[in-house]
């Protein structure tokens, strides 16, 4: 897994920042209607999984791990699918399919992060992500009613957070890189 992160090390750092420009985007017109928060997410979460799906699939490397990158790959790609088909769905389907894709993508980034500690330093960058991805979805899940512009401005930080330390990870990674081919 080490060896494919590295190799495509830039892929995490274009996922951190398409999440980075995502959140800015949320945070710049809280007052956009969720249908526009939809689009957005549904546009970023099917880059995202596709950008994963290239990653686990031009891999050589079969061995430990492809398979996490691939699910999170599919999971990314079923949300901004159903977000891009659905662009009228209630405001609480929407916060349960972002919260469900956060808690998902999390829970496979703690057990990345895991696998990754005996093998890199800097492992915590992706736990940290994992787990920050795990509370951004709990909180939206337990808090439904909560105003859409406090869920847009959760959702828009929590981007921005998760990108910047997808962006640190993969210059880590890129740094590494010699030493992993």
């Amino acid at each position: 897994m080490l060896r494919l992160l590295g190799r495509h090390w830039w892929i995490l750092g274009l996922r951190g920042l398409l999440a980075v420009l995502f959140g800015v985007s949320a945070l710049a017109w809280p007052a956009a209607t969720i249908q526009v928060l939809m689009v957005l997410f549904g546009i970023y979460a099917l880059i995202d999984g596709l950008f994963s799906l290239l990653s686990a699939l031009t891999s050589d490397n079969r061995r430990a791990g492809w398979w996490l990158v691939l699910l999170e790959a599919l999971t990314g790609i079923a949300a901004g699918v159903l977000a891009l088909i659905w662009p009228q769905i209630t405001a609480l389907a929407i916060l349960l399919l972002i919260a469900g894709w956060a808690i998902v993508t999390g829970i496979l980034e703690l057990i990345a992060a895991f696998w990754l500690r005996k093998q890199v330093e800097g492992e915590w960058v992706l736990g940290l992500a994992g787990i920050i991805s795990v509370i951004l979805g709990l909180l939206l899940a337990l808090r439904p009613g909560s105003g859409m512009v406090v869920v847009v401005w959760f959702v828009g930080a929590y981007a921005i957070l998760f990108g910047v330390l997808l962006i640190v990870l993969s210059f880590r990674l890129r740094s590494l890189r010699r030493e992993l081919v």
